[in-house]
């Protein structure tokens, strides 16, 4: 007669998985699935357990979704393999999930898996030349809500790759910022603080919104943009709304949250008596430390006037760093030219010359000087000289679909007004030496 038996899984055997999986663990075995995941399943989905007396000396979780079942945790002590448990186990637990109407049943263990008997056993059958490929979903099922009312997404995962040049900006911003907070583990073995809070500085127009995106994108975290004109419209004010926006975000895991001109909210403190929009200065200087503790969250904030911001906004232990982000260099115009120039024309374009002539051009300048001469370059293709004639434009097939010439280019960007004048680079230069921090 046996001395233990297998019943339902109760709450009370918590302890009791916990030992299995350590167990497990220290025997150098790694199992497929986090520990989080079995012990929601124990709760939710189905598990059985062998116990002798009291101590659970063995345990089978399963979950089923449609037609398809899976184990996800199977695990004896040492000393009762060899018994016939693990069999048991699985057979137990399949009965569980019987009702779902299963077609197939399958299980994943790692290479160090010596229970195979257990398996075979009943009726399982060892499958080769099987590859297991898994990836994390950035957001949790029950963080979908938290984020959809504060407005957040998760971005594209190709937007840092699509940032056009720009290549100190983004290998600064990777080494400081993405690889201490996507390796937490190895930085803190480095003894490095991952970032909490950074400001992103610039002329208008030089990308700081598009790196802010891209970050959370390279991160696979949610981006969460706070707009202060729309919490302004709170009933409980601006200060009260941005409090209550901050406590909501605090119930996600992770968060890239972004605060664009934030000088708006964070200006300089002056006059008597104190103006209301103090008030709010004063709350988000509250609110940063606080943030600060939470681990899996970077606040970017972004300014085109940092000399506008409050003196105490930029003071160390709020702002790891204070990161310039200016217009872009010669290699960078040539890498957003060739982005920007259909691929079938690029070749016939005098690109150098589009570089040369774009100094002193932002991205967003560069954008829309390019997008400029394809809108010229398609009406010259469309209304060309019979087609204005005869009063009619063109047929597409009748057009002479040639892309943007160097010369569209030309026109487009001598009619181009520069978002940043000669004054307003110098000063940002001066602010990089005066204020920036990296």
């Amino acid at each position: 007669m046996t001395s233990w038996r297998i019943r339902d899984f109760h709450s009370a055997d918590l302890d009791g998985i916990l030992h299995l999986w350590e167990t497990l663990k220290a025997g150098n075995v790694e199992p497929v699935y986090a520990l989080s995941e079995v012990l929601a399943s124990c709760e939710k989905d189905h598990a059985v357990v062998a116990v002798q007396g009291e101590q659970v000396v063995g345990a089978a979780v399963g979950r089923a979704a449609h037609d398809q079942g899976w184990i996800v945790f199977l695990a004896t002590l040492p000393e009762f393999r060899g018994r016939g448990i693990g069999t048991l186990l699985l057979a137990a637990v399949e009965n569980r999930m019987a009702p779902h109407g299963l077609n197939k049943l399958s299980a994943l263990m790692p290479d160090a898996e010596t229970r195979v008997e257990a398996f075979l056993g009943r009726g399982f059958a060892l499958k080769k030349n099987l590859r297991y490929f898994e990836r994390t979903i950035p957001v949790q099922r029950q963080e979908l809500g938290a984020l959809g009312q504060l407005g957040g997404r998760v971005l594209a995962r190709d937007l840092w790759e699509n940032v056009a040049g720009m290549r100190k900006e983004k290998e600064l911003l990777e080494r400081r910022l993405v690889l201490p907070l996507a390796e937490a583990d190895l930085a803190d073995e480095f003894g490095v603080v991952p970032p909490r809070a950074v400001v992103l500085f610039g002329p208008p127009g030089t990308g700081k919104t598009t790196f802010a995106k891209a970050i959370a994108s390279r991160l696979e975290w949610p981006f969460v943009e706070v707009f202060p004109s729309r919490l302004a419209a709170d009933p409980q004010g601006l200060a009260g709304a941005l409090r209550e926006t901050f406590l909501e975000i605090t119930e996600l895991e992770h968060a890239v949250v972004f605060i664009d001109e934030v000088e708006e909210i964070a200006s300089r403190r002056s006059g008597e008596p104190p103006s209301p929009l103090q008030g709010v200065t004063n709350e988000l200087l509250k609110i940063i430390p606080a943030f600060r503790e939470q681990p899996g969250r970077l606040l970017v904030c972004a300014t085109n006037f940092i000399r506008a911001l409050d003196t105490a906004f930029l003071r160390h232990g709020r702002f790891d760093y204070v990161i310039p982000i200016g217009l872009p260099d010669r290699q960078a115009r040539e890498a957003m030219w060739q982005r920007f120039i259909p691929a079938p024309v690029v070749d016939a374009v005098d690109v150098a010359l589009l570089v040369e002539r774009t100094h002193g051009f932002s991205p967003a300048d560069i954008e829309y000087a390019a997008r400029n001469a394809s809108q010229r370059a398609l009406e010259k293709a469309v209304y060309d000289d019979g087609g204005l004639a005869s009063g009619r434009a063109l047929s597409i097939h009748e057009a002479v679909r040639k892309g943007p010439a160097t010369q569209d280019y030309l026109e487009a960007i001598g009619e181009t007004r520069t978002t940043v004048s000669d004054e307003v680079h110098q000063d940002f230069l001066e602010d990089i030496e005066t204020l920036g921090r990296i």
